[in-house]
């Protein structure tokens, strides 16, 4: 029994080596920025509330084995609201190598190329929402548990030996909307998880996100705050005697919308705080107030240099006539999709406090809601009052979830920020401490992500924090191996 126990614990170890070579030569071939991107696919479900709709569509996902260990857990890298081509490397794999963890990561439906419809009119988008993805995941996590060949091996040894039957300790892991996803799905499913670690996790849906504008204002200090207001009330100015020009100065003359091209006014500003540059727009604009310089061509410079250069938004992206636009290509959809969820879900809508606001106060709920209006139709807007009633909103009742938060992230505060027993919340404090560094390090962006936290201001920091995640997934693997089973409450 032992001979054969070995043996196929030996070709196990054989097959994982023979497909973690093919996915390195891969890799070797492809971005360093990701661990893996070989496509795996398999048939979901298009509608989890149907008893009679059994319609299927192709959803695809990457599994990345370097890290594996005999026994060891699968960590669960939720996709959120882009496409997913790959498991990129960021401190999930380094948590994935230090507990010997498969890492497998799921494409939500919709985005990317796992989309069950060609066109993507308001009538074929009805299958999007939060709810759907997390039956998605679920699906998934049987799917993968019983297909996978680690599974099947045990299986037999299992069945060969009479041994009980234990499954792999599944972890989940999101930031932003996919760190709602990742607590979400440890709230619905405690029988498939171990546990959850959410980072900047969104899990509040709010109407008028004031907050949002308001952690703006903190985060960039009483000078750089009182350059922004400026550039804001002068533009709003110009848009008035001379719109067209002031436009162009942006590079935004596509943007025949007011309120659209000031949309992308704030949110060029939000990106340097929320991703750890703040010092990247803060420097010039204070410098040019302090020495008389032109603000509005400062802050232009800003916009099209930085914003638009090396992060690599598009202002296409906020053009309502792009966003009304049924048939994009893969990478340009997730707008609309986003926009749609934003619309029917969970609001988020960043509009200007009444007092201090840095942004326009043109951006207010009757802009938000005519875009939804203007792209989706009639009818459409968000009812967050049943999302946080159905998910709970801060007052989350799940147990086994990790929030994480960085202090200068103006998404905080729609995350859970008080922490308990069962849900503790750590706030990461430093300068450039943005959106998902507890996983991405300072400073990053969507498209540039970075695991090290030693380009924080405060490391130390990071690394408390990061101990702090580690200790939590040591002790709750350990209590779900030890019952052989996934528990579902403390």
């Amino acid at each position: 029994m032992k001979a054969l126990a070995g043996f196929l614990s030996l070709l196990l170890h054989l097959l994982l080596l023979s497909a973690a070579e093919s996915r390195r030569l891969h890799l070797h071939l492809g971005s360093s920025a990701y661990l893996t991107t070989e496509e795996h696919w398999f048939n979901q479900t298009l509608d989890h509330f149907s008893p009679i709709d059994h319609r299927q569509f192709k959803q695809r996902f990457y599994e990345f084995l370097d890290y594996y260990q005999d026994g060891g857990p699968i960590f669960l890298k939720i996709c959120g609201e882009s496409a997913c081509n790959g498991i990129v490397d960021d401190y999930i794999s380094v948590l994935a190598n230090k507990f010997g963890a498969a890492l497998v990561s799921l494409e939500h439906r919709y985005y990317g190329k796992s989309s069950p419809f060609k066109y993507l009119t308001t009538e074929n988008l009805r299958f999007l929402s939060s709810k759907q993805a997390l039956f998605d995941l679920a699906v998934f996590r049987q799917y993968y548990q019983l297909s996978t060949i680690l599974f099947v091996l045990q299986e037999y040894l299992n069945a060969k030996y009479n041994l009980s039957k234990v499954e792999n300790s599944w972890f989940v892991f999101g930031v932003s909307y996919s760190g709602a996803l990742s607590a979400w799905f440890r709230l619905k499913f405690p029988h498939l998880t171990c546990g959850s670690l959410a980072s900047s996790a969104v899990v509040r849906a709010i109407y008028n996100f004031t907050e949002f504008d308001k952690q703006i204002g903190e985060s960039a200090g009483a000078e750089c705050k009182a350059a922004l207001q400026e550039v804001t009330k002068l533009v709003d100015e110009q848009l008035q005697s001379n719109g067209s020009s002031v436009k162009k100065l942006f590079g935004a003359v596509l943007l025949k919308d007011d309120g659209d091209f000031l949309y992308l006014l704030a949110d060029a500003a939000v990106i340097a705080f929320q991703y750890g540059n703040p010092d990247v727009l803060c420097s010039p604009l204070v410098d040019a107030k302090k020495n008389g310089k032109d603000l509005v061509e400062t802050y232009a410079s800003y916009v099209k240099d930085y914003y638009l250069g090396q992060f690599g938004a598009s202002v296409l992206t906020y053009d309502q006539q792009h966003l009304k636009n049924t048939t994009p290509g893969v990478e340009e959809s997730a707008n609309r999709l986003w926009w749609f969820q934003v619309c029917t879900e969970v609001a988020y809508f960043q509009v200007a406090p009444q007092n201090d606001s840095i942004r326009s106060s043109k951006i207010d709920t009757r802009y938000h809601l005519d875009l939804c209006k203007n792209v989706f139709g009639e009818g459409i807007y968000p009812d967050v009052d049943m999302t946080n009633i159905y998910y709970g909103g801060t007052k989350i009742a799940g147990s086994r979830i990790i929030f994480t938060n960085g202090s200068q992230d103006p998404w905080r505060h729609a995350s859970k920020q008080t922490s308990s027993p069962d849900l503790p919340s750590y706030l990461i404090k430093c300068h450039n401490c943005g959106h998902g560094t507890d996983l991405r390090g300072c400073p990053q962006s969507p498209l540039n992500i970075e695991g090290n936290a030693e380009n924080c201001t405060s490391p130390e920091a990071v690394q408390k924090v990061r101990q702090q995640i580690i200790e939590h997934i040591d002790l709750w693997l350990s209590e779900c191996q030890s019952t052989g089973r996934m528990i579902s409450s403390a």
